[in-house]
């Protein structure tokens, strides 16, 4: 399930400079040629491709990690919720109301059931790594998207994950993770509460010393709310600073995690 903060946001400037790949539907953001040591997927939040937040970011990862970035279209075209339904984000304090909320997502309740991350097709995955013999594959996911990166982290097709600003996960996803993980934090967000972000790390730090401990870290990012990481408004100094620092912890994670 989303949650208010999803449908708030700023459209990033500048335009995508990848392609749709014909095979498969999913946006490609190209690194060096001949490069299969590595590779990155972008899981987006619930505004898919339509939006062209993540394929820009798709772009720049790609550009600074020196290696391909794809961007699934999970949505097949269809994404629950359309760009232009998006709203402004709001600092930490300021809330959308929450029966705004209920009457806005009830007609969109089908497709976010239709496409939530337990039923989320592997098979683009597997393809992947099938036909493009990547070493490592790392997965950074944005609201939705981060959701989807918890629940692919216990399935052995990942190497690494970035998470940022989650959905709803289960504990089962959670336990099931086997590979290192980095979780960018929004200071205020209404689906990965103080409480979850708390219980998450101490469930991680627990496995110290256990055979299925594995690398983490948290970062907390003042003065931003859920989004801060896909949605920015570039505006806002806090959010800005969040959003910068945010792609820059994705970056050096994956060089820690699944270096060159």
């Amino acid at each position: 399930m989303s949650c208010p903060d999803c449908f708030k946001g700023a459209v990033l400037d500048g335009e995508p400079t990848g392609s749709i790949d014909s095979s498969t539907g999913a946006y490609f953001a190209a690194g060096p040629e001949g490069n299969t040591s590595r590779a990155v997927l972008l899981f987006t939040d619930i505004f898919g491709l339509g939006l062209k937040n993540p394929r820009i970011l798709a772009d720049n990862l790609a550009k600074h990690l020196e290696c391909d970035v794809w961007v699934p279209d999970f949505f097949l075209g269809k994404a629950p919720v359309s760009p232009g339904y998006m709203k402004m984000p709001e600092r930490p304090g300021q809330k959308i109301s929450k029966l705004r909320f209920i009457w806005s997502i009830l007609p969109r309740l089908p497709g976010l059931i239709r496409q939530r991350p337990s039923v989320v097709d592997l098979r683009f995955i597997e393809k992947l790594k099938s036909e493009k013999k990547y070493t490592r594959l790392g997965a950074v996911g944005y609201c939705f998207g981060g959701s989807m990166c918890v629940r692919f982290g216990g399935s052995g097709l990942l190497d690494s994950i970035v998470i940022c600003h989650p959905g709803n996960f289960s504990q089962k996803d959670l336990d099931a993770i086997s590979i290192p993980c980095s979780w960018a934090c929004a200071e205020e967000d209404f689906t990965f509460s103080p409480e979850t972000r708390a219980n998450t790390e101490k469930c991680l730090k627990a496995r110290q010393g256990k055979v299925n401990f594995v690398d983490y870290e948290f970062k907390d990012y003042k003065g931003t709310v859920h989004g801060f990481a896909a949605r920015p408004n570039l505006e806002i100094p806090e959010v800005k600073e969040g959003f910068e620092q945010a792609f820059e912890q994705t970056v050096n994670w994956f060089d820690k995690t699944m270096p060159k």
